[in-house]
């Protein structure tokens, strides 16, 4: 009976936890965002609407390079003697951001640098028709610094919101024959403030492993010989594949069921076959084991990987397996792992929960 009781446990084997990790170290993402860009005063022109989109790739867990692409129009202000027309900007650069926390924080303060140009025109309409001038401008390069916060929506989304000074070395709007008809004085390399907020969908990491088909075990074999009954069977590992869990999830103090991923009725069938299982064979004691994979800290990840054990293991005893046969929950982060952490598919196995038979 003893080995029966190891069959059936054994075909009940589901794999690991799966759980997405938005900005994984492969990921990349598009982040388009919004703003307002305050002028240096020496541009004498109007608090104006910034947009931009950038393509960004994660090349560690801590620092993200985004190539960045931006554009804003301002108003001249009324005292200006370009008053009605615009100053008109382009931007090009490359950012990095440096996020402190773990990976799978939901909000992560960062700081920003980059480098770039901006192409200029500083003037525009019948200011230069009626001078006679070329449509002038063109490119100065340009750096920016600044600091954010990064909150994760999901596996996938986060928002970010920024404050960054622009300083860029212009020395076409006030360097120009325009400007000095205009009774400006030269002047090259101005400050702006840029304030803006935005979104990032990422791309790549883990794919979400597909549900197994649940199959009928096979009858058990026949009880061994009498003697053999006293070898004491091994130690089995039982996975419990596709039951999912959101980004970062569970938090602190919250329960399992709406932690897992949607659509969780996939999740929940395969934790109550393992409840049917284990009370239908009351003789046999598990141990509730997390794990996670190698990106984030050992810290982080020990946390996380208890925090899923737990889920598990208060779903068991909720449903009427006895505490008394459960050990743990443990959490042992990214030890033991099943497959390479160098690969997303491997990671996504190594993300896992298991019931591992202590004695039938």
């Amino acid at each position: 009976m003893k080995r029966n009781t190891l069959f059936v446990l054994i075909a009940l084997g589901l794999g690991g936890v799966g759980v997405a990790n938005a900005q994984d170290a492969s990921s990349w993402y598009l982040a388009p965002r919004l703003g307002v860009v305050a002028p240096d005063s020496a541009r004498t022109t109007k608090n104006s609407a910034f947009a931009g989109i950038g393509a960004g790739v994660w090349v560690n867990p801590n620092l993200a390079v985004d190539f960045e692409y931006g554009i804003n129009n301002a108003e001249f202000k009324n005292n200006s003697p370009r008053f009605g027309h615009q100053w008109e900007s382009v931007q090009l650069d490359v950012a990095a951001r440096w996020f402190f926390g773990e990976i799978g924080s939901g909000w992560r303060p960062y700081l920003m640098g980059g480098i770039g140009a901006l192409r200029h025109k500083a003037y525009s309409g019948s200011l230069l028709e009626d001078a006679g001038y070329a449509s002038g401008g063109g490119w100065d390069p340009m750096v920016t610094a600044g600091v954010g916060m990064q909150y994760n929506l999901s596996d996938r989304v986060a928002f970010r919101g920024e404050i960054a000074a622009r300083y860029d070395r212009d020395n076409n709007s006030l360097n120009s024959p325009v400007a000095q008809s205009q009774g400006f004085n030269r002047h090259s390399g101005f400050t702006d403030g840029i304030a803006t907020i935005g979104l990032t969908y990422s791309f790549g990491g883990a794919a979400p492993a597909p549900t197994p088909k649940h199959e009928e075990a096979a009858p058990p074999p026949a009880p061994p010989p009498a003697r053999e009954e006293a070898t004491p069977p091994p130690a089995v590992a039982i996975d419990l594949r596709g039951v999912e869990f959101k980004f970062d999830h569970p938090r602190v103090g919250e329960k399992l069921v709406p932690s897992l991923k949607a659509p969780t009725a996939d999740s929940v069938q395969i934790l109550d076959e393992a409840v049917d299982t284990l009370k239908r064979y009351p003789n046999v004691h598990v141990s509730v084991d997390g794990y996670t994979d190698s990106v984030g800290s050992d810290a982080y990840n020990e946390k996380l990987s208890e925090r899923r054990a737990k889920g598990v293991y208060e779903y068991l005893t909720e449903h009427g397996v006895d505490a008394s046969r459960l050990d743990g929950p443990k959490g042992f982060g990214k030890s033991n792992p099943i497959d390479t952490n160098k690969t997303a598919a491997g990671r996504q196995r190594n993300r896992r929960v298991e019931l591992k038979v202590e004695s039938q």
